[in-house]
């Protein structure tokens, strides 16, 4: 049912925790299924210098949030930006079905983490 690289970033997930004064925070959930991510960014010079996460919920949510740090890791705001939900499962070698949305949420949680360094960046010009 799910692929190697789906499993291997359930029982090993890479990134996992929060970290001290984070740059961006971005937190989604699924009230249907239950599942809730938070994403924690630290950037310099516009670059994600380094990720962390925390999710409750399934298996495969762990591993789209675990592989979702792993893409952003080392990129651009812009760069990350454009990493989709599709890109997170083709990066899972896929997802079944009835499990997409977690990919999703992952999509959907760098963009509010994002979007929140954002926020903090116009407070700190405006200060």
């Amino acid at each position: 049912m799910y692929s190697d690289k789906v499993m291997d970033h359930f029982t090993n997930p890479r990134n996992v925790g929060e970290l001290d004064s984070p740059d961006g925070v971005g937190e989604v959930g699924n009230a249907r299924c239950g599942d809730i991510m938070r994403i924690y960014l630290k950037v310099e010079n516009d670059v994600i210098v380094d990720v962390k996460f925390k999710t409750f919920g399934c298996g495969a949510a762990i591993a789209s949030s675990s592989m979702a740090t792993e893409l952003i890791k080392g990129k651009t705001i812009d760069e990350a930006l454009l990493i989709t939900n599709k890109a997170v499962t083709q990066a899972l070698d896929g997802l079944p079905p009835v499990k997409l949305h977690c990919s999703v949420l992952a999509e959907e949680a760098i963009q509010k983490a994002i979007s929140d360094y954002k926020e903090k960046q116009k407070s700190k010009v405006g200060a």
